[in-house]
């Protein structure tokens, strides 16, 4: 277990725990602790970085929420939003103020009705607070509306002045592509939306778009952004391009959350580096959490342990010093799924040894 340091002395080997959440079951710093209640006693010293990749789970990789506003529920009730704000940057969770979980999920949304309106409050709430900078992740919302009623709260809070306007820059976690007026169609039917309402939401994005071209237009001009084809425009619904408007950078999420932590730096200094998250599939390689770490670690030629509650069979084949544990298979479904904490303590017991020496 032991390595050396430039004095030829022996000292302990770091390993860097920057998992996923595993959704529905543990949280990314709960993982981290799991691991480290395994890898400590082994020997190993653990520098942890819970990850996300722009949505779900991105506050808790910034250090958890220390503030809540009473802000406009997606379907048009108050909700109580937990978010963060610390040392002039402030992080909002859209899913948090306007997520389909707030309605009720899909099968109880009103795609039609759900509203964008309470994320826009968040974000003047934090502009009033002194923000330099939002962070805003994208993912699990309920509505399609193009983010009007967010940009509608936010000129309304802030006298009509953008976040931009106030010297304060607005980034926005993205990790897709889709583009404004395609929201409806890629994403509609998860939130409930039935093929007529479908086709009336794609109408209203086109109708919301020409409403921002003809009153933001100089805007977004200034911004040098094309509203109708930005990638990532269509995020949330539109938001990610209702945000655009309000003079918000689309950044890919991963690698926002990423710099944020400092992974890159806290890769320089460990042996070994475990990732893992809920479902490992063909999609954790393409832009998601556990792709970008084992990506980032193979750079350096660092050894990774993947944990995942189940591997799907779309998993690609993985590459040399690359390790997944299946959970599931390992310790069965039920205890994976119930008992997660301590099928991940097991699975480090069992696996760390195998790490290579570095």
């Amino acid at each position: 277990m032991a390595a050396m340091d430039e004095g030829g002395r022996a000292r302990r080997r770091t390993v860097l725990v920057a998992p996923d959440k595993f959704r529905g079951s543990m949280t990314a710093p709960e993982v981290v602790a799991a691991v480290t209640a395994a890898a400590e006693p082994l020997g190993w010293q653990v520098v942890g970085r819970p990850m996300a990749d722009g949505g779900e789970g991105m506050l808790d990789a910034f250090g958890g929420a220390n503030r809540s506003s009473e802000v406009t529920g997606p379907h048009g009730r108050p909700v109580s939003a937990p978010w963060r704000h610390h040392d002039g940057v402030s992080v909002i969770e859209s899913a948090l103020a306007s997520g389909l979980d707030l309605a009720g999920g899909g099968s109880l949304n009103d795609p039609m009705a759900a509203t964008s309106r309470g994320t826009g409050e968040l974000i003047a709430d934090a502009v009033l607070d002194g923000a330099r900078r939002i962070i805003v992740g994208l993912g699990g919302s309920a509505m399609t509306d193009g983010g009007q009623a967010a940009v509608e709260a936010v000129l309304e809070r802030l006298g009509g002045d953008r976040p931009i306007d106030r010297g304060v820059e607005l980034l926005v976690a993205c990790d897709v592509e889709t583009v404004f007026t395609d929201a409806a169609s890629v994403f509609g039917p998860q939130k409930g939306a039935d093929p007529d309402q479908v086709i009336e939401l794609t109408d209203r994005l086109h109708r919301v778009r020409a409403h921002y071209e003809d009153r933001h237009g100089g805007w977004l001009t200034e911004h040098g952004v094309d509203l109708a084809t930005a990638p990532g425009g269509g995020a949330a619904g539109g938001m990610g391009g209702g945000l655009l408007v309000l003079g918000g950078w689309l950044v890919p999420g991963l690698r926002l959350v990423a710099e944020q932590v400092g992974l890159d730096e806290a890769l320089t200094h460990v042996d070994a580096v475990i990732t893992g998250e809920g479902a490992l599939d063909a999609e954790s390689f393409n832009g998601k959490v556990v792709g970008g770490v084992v990506d980032a670690a193979l750079l350096r030629e660092l050894p990774v342990l993947i944990l995942t509650g189940t591997i799907r069979a779309d998993v690609p084949s993985l590459p040399p010093r690359v390790t997944a544990v299946d959970l599931s298979g390992r310790f069965g479904e039920d205890a994976s799924w119930t008992h997660t904490a301590a099928c991940i303590r097991r699975a480090v017991e069992q696996e760390m040894d195998n790490f290579p020496e570095g």
